[in-house]
């Protein structure tokens, strides 16, 4: 009963091969042993939700939490809860319990600001270290293709340096070719390399260790964004022997829209330098209210301003809602091999499904290999579907599968639709009822509805 045999009775079409594949995926869900992580979400009726890339499922025990933050410990305790309810500890007790999912240890990992200011921090300090050991390190190396605001947060830090610093841009190449092309570009005068780790548009996944080692031999830093793969992907930074790394709380972390993001930095580093943004929060003693700022000791210098309690007590939520405290699992602390494990049979069956049902329409973007991919499948829209992505995903949503679109890197193939797997709460029976729609969609030429071509501001 495994994903291949599915894929094999639905390339067989006809209701009653259908039949068989759809019971096949309902006996997989039956025998799922992560299935009671769906029941922690609030998820609507008759929506197969592809899109915790994007925006993770509320956790159904985040409003109940929000609600006594705002009436009990704001409400009622008012200012004392900064110290009776934990307010104050909020960024490193949360960073604690994030730790496992990316291979930190305690008290190495903060909750604060958004994944762009704590790029700016973290990209300014490790500048700083680079060309403190060698004056030569003046180049941020980064990918063309990467997420434009890690690009935009590194125009302005090296921007800030003179003249003498730049940002050098790998091209976008096929994701065989990117590590090499990445290696390739290291150099005597790179001072940090930046990358995402997990592909936004395609979700190719990098070799984390193997580029990191490559970087250290080359005397550079390295800046790992992990937005895509927290809580989506093992990782482990010690592991790997990483010196920064940050994310955002919103996508697989469930930490709800504009969650806080988080910041680590290998202990090696934390207590070198300063970072950028010497705020109060970071200071080593931020209540005695002393002119000139003096760091905190660790990680906790990299804060900067207020914890912003209601989204902070979502993100614990969302992090929570990963655990796995029922003692069906080994390690309860890092469910990031359970969910990892999940995540590969749901993507791989979505593969197969739609490469069996919509080969002519759809060419995939990412990854075949496992290893190589996080937990999303892109697919370029081609044939009879090119330049009508973002039509096909409207048409999608509007029959209750929730993807979303984003345009192609220039001179790449056609325009993407994205669909991202959160094992926490996605079924195998969702990938078939969601592939039956698309391949419904397609067939139909539904979206070549006028309605579904208005561009929303947010696609």
């Amino acid at each position: 009963m495994d994903t291949q045999t599915i894929e094999q009775a639905n390339s067989r079409p006809g209701p009653q091969a259908d039949a068989v594949a759809r019971a096949r995926c309902l006996a997989l869900d039956a025998a799922d042993p992560l299935a009671s992580l769906r029941e922690r979400f609030a998820l609507p009726e008759g929506t197969i939700y592809l899109d915790g890339n994007s925006l993770g499922a509320q956790p159904r025990a985040t409003a109940a939490r929000i609600a006594d933050v705002i009436t009990r410990e704001w409400g009622v305790d008012l200012i004392a809860s900064w110290n009776k309810a934990g307010w104050i500890d909020a960024p490193r007790r949360i960073g604690d319990a994030l730790a496992p999912l990316i291979g930190a240890r305690a008290g190495e990992v903060v909750i604060a600001d958004s994944t762009s200011i704590n790029l700016f921090k973290v990209l300014t300090v490790a500048m700083d270290l680079a060309t403190s050991r060698d004056s030569r390190r003046r180049v941020v190396i980064s990918e063309a293709d990467n997420f434009p605001t890690d690009l935009y947060i590194a125009e302005g830090v090296v921007g800030r340096r003179g003249d003498t610093a730049s940002l050098s841009l790998v091209p976008a190449t096929a994701s065989a070719a990117r590590h090499d092309a990445i290696v390739s570009a290291l150099g005597p005068t790179t001072a940090v390399l930046m990358l995402t780790h997990v592909n936004y548009r395609s979700g190719a996944m990098h070799d984390m260790a193997a580029l990191t080692r490559a970087a250290h031999d080359a005397g550079a830093l390295v800046v790992w964004d992990l937005a895509h793969s927290a809580g989506a992907v093992p990782v482990d930074l010690h592991a790997a022997d990483a010196d920064f790394a940050i994310g955002c709380g919103y996508k697989y972390l469930n930490g709800g829209p504009g969650a806080p993001a988080f910041l680590w930095v290998h202990p090696r580093h934390v207590d070198r330098f300063s970072q950028p943004l010497s705020g109060w929060m970071g200071h080593a003693s931020p209540f005695t209210f002393v002119p000139g700022y003096a760091p905190a000791a660790g990680v906790s210098r990299f804060l900067c301003g207020t914890p912003p309690m209601l989204s902070m007590a979502a993100l614990e939520c969302g992090i929570a809602s990963l655990q796995l405290h029922d003692g069906s699992h080994e390690d309860a602390a890092n469910p990031m091999p359970a969910l990892r494990a999940k995540s590969i049979a749901l993507t791989s069956l979505f593969i197969d499904l739609v490469e069996a049902r919509c080969r002519d329409a759809l060419l995939l973007a990412t990854p075949r290999d496992p290893a190589k991919r996080g937990s999303q499948v892109s697919f370029h829209a081609r044939g009879a579907l090119a330049g009508h992505a973002y039509a096909v995903m409207q048409a999608l949503i509007e029959r209750g599968v929730v993807g979303d679109f984003r345009e192609s890197s220039a001179g790449r193939e056609g325009d993407i639709l994205r669909f991202g797997f959160t094992p926490a709460y996605c079924r195998y029976v969702d990938v078939f009822d969601a592939v039956a729609i698309i391949g419904d969609v397609v067939d139909s030429g539904v979206y070549r509805d006028a309605r579904f071509r208005v561009r929303a501001a947010v696609t």
